[in-house]
This record gives C-alpha cells, sequence and structure tokens, in this order.
C-alpha cells in the first residue's frame, strides 16, 4: 500500500495535537521554523543526513 507523504503527514500531525495537546504557538513556530530551514543552507545538508 503506498501511502502520499502528505497524508501520512497529516494523519500523523493529527494525531500528535491531539494526543500530546502542545499549544498553538508551539505548532505554528515549529512550522514556520520548518518551512524556513527548508529554504536555508542548511538544507541540502539537512537532505543528505535524512536520506542515508
Amino acid at each position: 500500500m503506498d501511502v502520499p507523504l502528505w497524508l501520512a503527514l497529516i494523519v500523523v500531525g493529527a494525531l500528535g495535537i491531539k494526543l500530546i495537546r502542545p499549544p498553538w504557538w508551539l505548532v505554528a513556530v515549529l512550522l514556520l521554523g520548518g518551512f524556513l530551514l527548508a529554504d536555508s543552507l542548511l538544507a541540502p545538508v539537512i537532505d543528505t543526513a535524512i536520506s542515508k
């Protein structure tokens, strides 16, 4: 069974928010930080670290 990455991320995110109940500002900071980090100079380094 092939599950798209975006669907898996939505399911894991929804379960995490429902079960752990982090503050919404923390969720927003993590999402914004990940978005900005993906467009930074560190993106290739992170990509190679995750790909291995």
